[in-house]
């Protein structure tokens, strides 16, 4: 793959936590080599405030974030994708639209933060774990030299990336 701005989509069901968080660190630790996105298939139309608090406690950009339908990157004016990440277990298993210039797709699920009940500090904490979880996978994705692996060992590294430490059931995407 030729030295570029890659661009990278982030898919989950409501697009209010772990597609944002995802989304805003990679605009973050990225910056320069991709840009970010996220979206979701049933956007919920607002972002959860844990998800702001924790980006925010985290030094990481909140500006800009908002829940939006897949639909916004699936049309011919929409930018062309490079990967596509889904991080939920419900995004993967979904049939996604097409995506234009067949990107590179895998799942990075990890436990829903929103879904956790209890009290605040249980559902900071919850987010805070989602957080680490997804700048892990984020690293990892970064320390890869995407320039010099062809498709399939860079399809079966972002698959093994998917894989680290609090995964989620482990699909493939079509």
């Amino acid at each position: 793959m030729a030295d570029r701005v890659f661009n990278v989509l982030f898919l989950c069901t409501g697009n209010t936590a772990r597609s944002i968080l995802a989304e805003k660190i990679l605009a973050k630790d990225g910056a320069g080599k991709f840009r970010a996105f996220s979206a979701g298939s049933q956007p919920k139309g607002m972002v959860n405030p844990f998800a702001l608090r924790v980006l925010t406690a985290a030094s990481y950009p909140t500006d800009g974030a908002r829940s939006k339908s897949w639909d916004e990157f699936a049309g011919a004016d929409a930018p062309k994708m490079d990967f596509v990440f889904t991080v939920c277990d419900n995004a993967a298993g979904e049939a996604c639209p097409f995506w234009p210039g067949e990107p590179i797709k895998a799942h990075w699920g990890i436990e829903d933060p929103a879904a956790v009940e209890g009290s605040e500090f249980d559902k900071e904490r919850a987010f805070f774990t989602a957080f680490h979880h997804m700048k892990d996978r984020i690293s990892a994705f970064l320390a890869l030299p995407i320039q010099s692996l062809d498709r399939a060992s860079l399809t079966q590294s972002l698959q093994a990336i998917g894989q680290m430490e609090g995964a989620t059931f482990v699909q493939a995407l079509a």
